[in-house]
């Protein structure tokens, strides 16, 4: 639906266990179920990214598949049709123990362009769903290196997520100043504490950017976790479905200049 020259390039950001996969897995779901080609990957050593996806299967990943196949390795090696068309790919880490995770993700990212991965499967949109703990060296790949041209970050009122996603804002922000990827706002993926929405806004306000989508807690996330999907495969009845076409849909309202440097 889109052509090569307009593929929208999306990195989403958050700290570890706050549903940032989950959130990514089901944004994937529903903007395939809206007629885009969507490739998916995930930038997390525990190479769990799209899970969801693929019935609840671990892919292998491009750092595995370097090291088994080296020079023989080939696209369909690493790319695998999941859900709804939903094209996935995990960079994987480095063996536990030895070498960078951020060095993983580097290596994957550059065996993907020597292999032509975008002109080959010609995805209408990308969406790399990145680890934000630290945004350093190859967590920073899909940002620094023109990967991705909007970022959004998953957070909830906590203040561990919050204290993350300032520290991404921060990361992009350094970035925007060379041209390279704009914040396009929070999603606020609830955990249900006290008086979270005024503090998920309170933090966006002082990050410079705004809430684009609120997640509700949901049993139907469970279980369609729980059954190795997303909510649009497992649980098709769910109002969460909604909520993610939502996201989706304000996702793409937003152009290059909505996305705030």
């Amino acid at each position: 639906m889109i052509g090569e020259a307009r593929m929208r390039k999306i990195a989403i950001y958050g700290k570890g266990g706050i549903g940032k996969s989950t959130t990514t897995s089901n944004l994937s779901a529903a903007l395939s179920q809206m007629g885009y080609k969507v490739m998916q990957v995930g930038c997390d050593p525990k190479a769990d990214s799209t899970k969801g996806l693929m019935q609840g299967r671990r892919i292998p990943t491009v750092l595995n598949q370097l090291r088994e196949k080296n020079d023989e390795l080939k696209l369909q090696d690493i790319v695998f049709e999941g859900y709804g068309g939903v094209l996935c790919v995990e960079s994987g880490g480095p063996t536990p123990g030895i070498g960078c995770a951020g060095r993983g993700i580097i290596s994957a990212f550059e065996k993907l362009a020597e292999l032509e991965a975008f002109e080959t499967y010609r995805p209408d949109i990308v969406i790399y769903d990145v680890l934000g703990d630290v945004v350093c060296g190859g967590f920073a790949m899909p940002i620094r290196e023109g990967y991705a041209r909007e970022v959004f970050i998953v957070s909830s009122g906590e203040m561990m997520a919050l204290y993350a996603a300032d520290n991404i804002a921060h990361a992009v922000r350094n970035f925007a100043s060379r041209g390279y990827a704009r914040l396009g706002g929070l999603i606020q993926n609830s955990r249900n504490i006290e008086n979270e929405n005024a503090i998920v806004d309170q933090a966006a306000r002082e990050i410079g950017t705004e809430v684009i989508a609120r997640v509700p807690r949901s049993g139907d996330i469970q279980r369609a976790e729980a059954g190795g999907g997303t909510v649009f495969e497992c649980v098709p009845d769910s109002p969460m479905c909604g909520i993610y076409r939502g996201l989706a849909e304000t996702i793409l309202g937003l152009t290059q200049d909505d996305v705030q440097a």
